[in-house]
């Protein structure tokens, strides 16, 4: 008889001020900005940033006038940062097809719920995350953590952080991993490359959209491809990502499921999904009671207020936000 496989399943997650994430958040607080004084506008921003600089492009069509980009820069990158921007306004065949309340983009997207974890996330992505954020409260800085399980435990860790001194390091790791009543064989890998005082922007350059998978439902679950941040709710590579997390986690619920996986695709400027299915531990299905079109995900998770900076810190999904 043979033995029982070993499946290994591995997350990382960074921290909010990982070069990437620090520009997803910079794309985020601009699109609050504008939603803070018009909930209509068009917002499609992207950042790029890295050792003193931080570029701001994109396209924004709205009635807000008093959006001072470099003051929001300058807030979440530092004050040091000299910031380059150049925003125009959407192009009008684009505008054309989200007027009457069409999808802002071609796409598909994925939502994904499992029981194994109380937030319906894969257990090593929601580990990974956990101590990132554990870490992240000793040492607020550029961080990355990861969690390789086999079997559902534990085997190995990473952790890497700024300004970390390795044994200081090790032994919040240790404490974490008490928790979980782990094996002490758990292999730890601590500042690998040693330890660590420069980072963030001083570093490494970062780019808006950069970490998806970190973003989404982490490696083992695919994704469509699409940024979310940046973005306003018109564009269905966000609204509809979100929508399609929240169909999943109900049909796990509705029908007591192990794992829910939810597919929707559309076309630029059509409202109407080209499809909508539901795999429901294995087995598919088309969604029903749900209005997928842009205009019904916006109103149903109220969608046009300030409220995307925070989703760029650590994951769009798991938070309790109104898309679960």
């Amino acid at each position: 008889m043979s033995a029982k496989p070993n499946f290994y399943r591995t997350a990382e997650s960074v921290s909010p001020k990982h070069p990437d994430k620090l520009c997803d958040q910079i794309s985020d607080a601009i699109l609050d900005a504008h939603l803070g004084e018009d909930p209509l506008a068009r917002v499609a921003v992207d950042v790029a940033g890295g050792h003193g600089y931080v570029f701001v492009t994109g396209e924004v069509t709205s009635s807000a006038r008093n959006i001072d980009i470099e003051r929001i820069v300058h807030r979440l990158a530092g004050k040091d940062m000299i910031v380059y921007q150049h925003v125009v306004a959407q192009s009008p065949e684009i505008a054309q097809g989200v007027d009457t309340g069409g999808a802002g983009d071609q796409g598909i997207m994925i939502g994904y719920a499992t029981s194994e974890t109380p937030e319906f996330l894969p257990l090593e992505v929601v580990l990974s995350r956990q101590l990132n954020q554990t870490l992240f409260v000793k040492w607020p800085f550029d961080g990355k953590t990861q969690i390789t399980l086999r079997d559902d435990q534990i085997v190995s860790v990473v952790a890497s952080f700024q300004h970390a001194p390795g044994i200081k390091l090790r032994q919040a790791v240790k404490e974490w991993l008490q928790a979980y009543q782990t094996d002490k064989d758990v292999i730890l890998h601590i500042n690998p490359s040693g330890d660590w005082n420069q980072g963030g922007f001083d570093a490494d350059a970062g780019l808006t959209g950069r970490k998806l998978i970190v973003d989404n439902y982490g490696p083992r679950i695919s994704i469509g491809g699409g940024a979310f941040s940046g973005k306003d709710p018109s564009k269905v590579d966000r609204s509809a990502a979100y929508m399609a997390r929240k169909v999943a986690v109900e049909y796990l619920q509705k029908r007591q499921a192990k794992e829910v996986f939810v597919r929707q695709a559309y076309a630029i400027g059509v409202a109407e999904p080209l499809e909508a299915s539901v795999i429901i531990d294995g087995i598919h299905e088309q969604v029903i009671g749900y209005d997928l079109t842009p205009r019904g995900i916006i109103a149903d998770l109220d969608l046009r207020r300030p409220i995307y900076e925070e989703t760029a810190r650590y994951g769009h999904f798991g938070h309790g936000f109104p898309w679960k």
